[in-house]
């Protein structure tokens, strides 16, 4: 069952299919509900389904975003964990040459505002 509200429009990845959900261990999204749905409210656009890596958790943190400390509820991510990360931060990593690679099928329509297909492929964990 989605956290959506029922009058939401089906959710499409960014090959216009259904959006296939990125992780239930640990729960993600920004809605908590295993997919990168997205709304308005979502100023960051939690949008790329990523499959984390140690060099990603460093770069993310030097530039100010700590996602491997538990911080309340968040529990912190550790390599190998799938996450709806935010599209600009994505981008970001992507030109430092630290960008995680990516669960095309689970990776919302709307990360296209942020990052090109042609660099999200370029980190594809499938291409699908």
């Amino acid at each position: 069952m989605s956290d959506l509200p029922d009058t939401a429009a089906p959710s499409l990845n960014v090959f216009g299919e259904a959006l296939v959900p990125c992780s239930f261990d640990p729960r993600t999204g920004w809605f908590r509900n295993g997919c990168c749905d997205t709304d308005d409210g979502d100023v960051g656009s939690h949008t790329v389904c990523v499959r984390v890596t140690a060099e990603f958790l460093a770069y993310s943190a030097s530039v100010g975003n700590d996602l491997s400390t538990s911080r309340g509820a968040f529990v912190g991510l550790k390599p190998g964990d799938q996450w709806c990360l935010c599209a600009p931060r994505w981008a970001e990593a992507f030109k430092a040459g630290a960008a995680p690679n990516v669960v095309l099928a689970s990776t919302h329509e709307r990360a296209l505002d942020s990052c090109s297909l042609d660099d999200l492929m370029l980190h594809a964990l499938d291409v699908s």
